[in-house]
């Protein structure tokens, strides 16, 4: 029985509902927080695919879960490289072709705070792999989706991982490729912000992804979470490239403030599970989550109408661009 503790209350996995006979999609499951969350759904009855890039790491980590014990479910892994909106797009379609129904996507993955580069077609590597490539993922996967949500006792959901470093960027535009390539500078706090630009458009996706999905009366839930603040593998990468002095001062800070990845991962599985969030469908639409299940507004840019709007169709545009 896992234990976990929320701002509210204390959530058990009990808690959650039960999901034998539903097939759920975690990317980046093989570590962070994504790990201990196709754990739990999982254990909870799901046939769960780890979608990831390294299958040698993913199948480490499947033989981990397998031995500490799955109950009733299973975990299979499903090679998503996430570096190229392609690969996204090919791994969608390897999907569909093993299964015919998908009741939950976690768009877990993401590219940690790192240097400024950009990919193969001269967009920023944070926006490729934390945004573009989870959007081509998504809506490949969304008729199979949208066909599972008209089956009766259906409770399909999209969630969309965001971070708190959201908050610090201010994008006047996600009008054009270039808006998507600001650098803000090789400081530790101009990575940060980069990332966070990636994160403002996670929120925003989410936003126009409920609105179209609303328009065609397609029920299925998108929720945006942000899991706090976690002691991750990312987190690791991160401080490795701090000078000396301020490499221990954040290296303590996390230690002090940092929650575990189990934990970290609550608010996902929340989002994901929870039978509150169906029986609350219209508050939960389009919400933006904080530790555990606190419905809250993310920052005026992440929830502007005018750049949810220009974000997809940039996206359109950009996916056009490069045959997609």
């Amino acid at each position: 029985m896992g234990l976990f503790i929320s701002t509210r209350r204390t959530i058990l996995e009990e808690d959650l509902g039960d999901l034998h006979g539903k097939v759920v999609v975690v990317t980046g499951g093989n570590s962070g927080i994504g790990f201990p969350t196709v754990q739990v759904l999982a254990r909870k009855g799901a046939k769960v695919y780890m979608a990831s890039r390294s299958e040698e790491r993913s199948k480490e980590a499947i033989a981990q879960l397998e031995n500490a014990g799955l109950g009733d479910g299973s975990v299979h892994w499903l090679k998503l490289d996430l570096s190229d909106p392609r690969y996204a797009k090919s791994a969608a379609q390897e999907l569909l072709e093993k299964e015919t129904r998908l009741d939950i996507l976690i768009n877990n993955a993401a590219k940690a705070i790192g240097p400024y580069a950009l990919g193969r077609d001269g967009i920023q590597e944070h926006m490729v792999t934390n945004y573009l490539s989870h959007f081509i993922f998504t809506e490949n996967l969304l008729p199979l989706m949208a066909r599972t949500s008209k089956e009766e006792g259906s409770d399909v959901r999209i969630i969309n991982l965001t971070s708190t470093a959201h908050e610090g960027v201010a994008p006047a535009t996600y009008s054009g490729k270039e808006s998507w390539n600001y650098n803000y500078g090789d400081t530790q706090v101009g990575r940060v912000r980069c990332y966070g630009l990636s994160k403002v458009a996670n929120i925003l996706h989410v936003k126009n992804l409920q609105q179209r999905l609303d328009a065609e009366e397609v029920d299925i839930i998108c929720i945006a979470v942000d899991p706090g603040a976690v002691g991750t593998e990312n987190v690791a990468r991160w401080l490795e490239g701090m000078t000396y002095l301020f490499w221990i001062i954040v290296w303590i800070f996390t230690k002090v403030a940092f929650s575990p990845p189990g934990k970290g991962a609550m608010n996902s599985l929340y989002a994901a599970a929870s039978p509150e969030v169906k029986a609350s469908a219209k508050t939960f639409k389009g919400a933006h989550l904080l530790p555990v299940g606190k419905i809250t507004k993310p920052s005026k840019y992440a929830a502007d109408e005018r750049l949810a709007k220009e974000l997809y169709d940039t996206t359109l545009d950009v996916l056009e661009e490069i045959n997609l």
